[in-house]
Parts: structure tokens; sequence; C-alpha cells
């Protein structure tokens, strides 16, 4: 008898076992402590979601030059190594998994965050809407953005995690690369959709000489248009870099679906969902963008993707798997706290009362 797959199935993703296929999603939340170095606040907000079958963590510059928002977490100094051992403490007494997430935000900056006041850095130096223009990286510097990808994630090993994911999405350095709108080089990572490619491979090789294959994975948001990103033919473009990452053999590809509600959603684009992608990537998928739980364990159940990220469900519902197993409504968010602030809204969600009566 074939048993339906859904949310609450156990999945192999990698090296790991996980115990449902329920992730929580990279979730910028603003709120590290001095030096950009994660506090016990953030050990306590993780650890409440533990019961994820994977936690992705916050997205979290690999150097500097790589941050673009206020009190996001580093992974480049040996202050926010410590910082980020208490979140993955925090973790594991709870049974969970967590991956941390690798970010460069490229043009998505300003000077006040850079080192000495520099431009913000991008393949050509063409503006986000709402930015200043920055610099194009120069050819010899590329080697150096690679460098901070490896040390990053040397640095997440060190600090306790069980694996990272790469952030190639929503508008950020390495998707910055990859499309024709920003990338306007004329160079080895530019023109053609391999050269184009070209960065986001270098990057995963030097990672995974850290953690290994089966503990790495990459997230793409094929279809997305946030922080005014653009190509001339993204379903070659995705199609391209799927079947790329397909022969590295990693952990996972973490797709971002394409989103109606979104401000930002072109309709042109809405062909390039997770289901288009499964003929090209055989490996684990997870999928992120907008599901409830009744549309996640349906994608499982119909093979559309393996795993399915909560994002903004996961910020208000801590137990959000046990939600899920009984059914149980969920709380509702408040965006006014997603972004900067104190335990208000991070840490302070009810759970359901689990206990016998």
């Amino acid at each position: 008898m074939t048993t339906t797959l859904n949310l609450l199935s156990p999945v192999q993703v990698g090296s790991y076992t996980l115990p449902n296929r329920i992730v929580m999603a990279p979730l910028t939340r603003c709120r590290a402590g001095a030096g950009n170095r994660p506090v016990p606040m953030n050990a306590t907000y993780y650890a409440q979601r533990a019961s994820a079958g994977l936690i992705i963590s916050e997205a979290t510059q690999v150097s500097q030059q790589g941050q673009g928002y206020p009190n996001t977490p580093g992974i480049h100094s040996p202050e926010q190594v410590d910082g980020w051992r208490l979140v993955t403490d925090a973790v594991h007494e709870k049974n969970g998994r967590i991956f941390l997430q690798l970010w460069h935000v490229g043009r998505i900056s300003e000077r006040s965050f850079q080192p000495s006041g520099a431009l913000p850095i991008a393949p050509s130096a063409i503006a986000a809407a709402g930015y200043e223009t920055p610099r194009s990286l120069k050819l010899e510097e590329i080697s150096g953005v690679v460098e901070d990808y490896r040390q990053g994630a040397a640095n997440a090993l060190a600090a306790g995690f069980d694996g990272v994911e790469i952030h190639s999405a929503n508008g950020y350095l390495l998707d910055q690369f990859l499309r024709d709108g920003t990338n306007r080089r004329t160079d080895a990572y530019g023109g053609s959709m391999e050269n184009r490619t070209r960065l986001l491979l270098e990057v995963t090789e030097a990672v995974i000489d850290v953690w290994g294959a089966n503990r790495v994975g990459v997230r793409l948001s094929p279809a997305g248009t946030f922080n005014s990103m653009s190509d001339s033919d993204p379903r070659a473009l995705f199609t391209h870099v799927a079947g790329v990452l397909d022969r590295v053999n990693l952990a996972y590809l973490h797709l971002v679906e394409p989103r109606a509600d979104e401000e930002d959603a072109d309709p042109n684009l809405a062909e390039l969902t997770v289901r288009y992608f499964r003929s090209i990537y055989k490996g684990i998928i997870i999928s992120a963008g907008g599901y409830d739980p009744e549309l996640g364990h349906a994608a499982i159940a119909d093979g559309d993707t393996d795993l399915v990220a909560f994002g903004r469900l996961f910020i208000s519902n801590p137990d959000l798997p046990a939600r899920i197993e009984l059914n149980a409504p969920l709380n509702p968010y408040d965006r006014s706290t997603f972004e900067g602030g104190d335990a208000r809204g991070y840490i302070d969600y009810p759970t359901l009362d689990l206990q016998p009566v």
C-alpha cells in the first residue's frame, strides 16, 4: 500500500534524517546585538522553533562589505561565531537542526554599512531603486568575495551549525551576477549564462570544500523582481542554473515560488514554479512562498516539492509543527514587529498547552 506523503512525513536531506518536512524559512528580523553578534534573545527565538524539520537561519553577512540592513548578524568575526554558538547550542538542546544562510547584499547597501564608508559593490555600476549607484567589482577582487564565503562557511562550522545555505536569491550579490539586468560585465563573469553563473558555482564549490555537498543548500528566486531585478530570459537562465546545480549533489535546492499577492509580481514569470523545476533538478527541493498548511500538504502529496518553508507563520507560531499535526488554530502575526525591536513580536508568541490535564 502506498502511503501519501505530507508535511509531517520524515525525509532524508543530505546527511540528515529530518522528523518532518516543515522548514523554518530564513527571516531577517534585525535583532542582532552590538557588533552584529547574536545574543541570548536570538538563541531563545530559534530554540522555540526547534521542532521544525530544519531551521534555516536569517541571512547572515559573510563580510562587513556584505551588510545592507541594520542589526543583521554576521559570521566574519570571532565574537559573531561565539554569538551563533549560543543559538546552535540552544537549538541542539531541543533536538533541532539548523543551517546558516550565507549572505552578501552587493548593491543593496549604503556607505554607512561599508568598511571606511566605501561604495557598495555589484557586478556592474547599476543602481537599484532607492539606492546609490554601486561600483563594479574588479576582476581581481572576485576571488576575495569567494574567499569571504569560504571563510563564512568555515566559521559556521566552528559555530556548531548543521550545514549552510548559500543565498543566491532576492536581488542580492549572487543573484545580481546571475541576471543580465544587473550584470553587464564583459569579462569571464558576464555575458553568457555560463559566465554569469560562474560566481555562484565558484562560491558553491568553495563552501562544499568546507562542508561537503550533502550539508550545503542553495536558494534561488527565479521569478523574483524584488530589489529591481530583471533578466531578458529568466526561464532559460534559471533552467541553466538549476541544471548546473543538479550536478553538484547538494543537500537541497531552495526555490522561492512566484507570489501573485506580491506588489512586484510579474505575471510573465508565473510559470517559474517549483513544479517546473522538478523536471530539471532531480535532488531534494524546498519550496517557499505563501504556503499555509493545507497548501503545503498538497504540494508534497502531489510530488511538486519535498519540503515546504514557512516564514510568517513560523514567526507567530513557534510550535507550528504541533499546530499542523493537531490542526490547531494559528496565531496571527504582527507585521509591525517583523524587523527590529525587542522581545515583543519575537519571543512572546504563545504556544499550545500540550500538557495533559
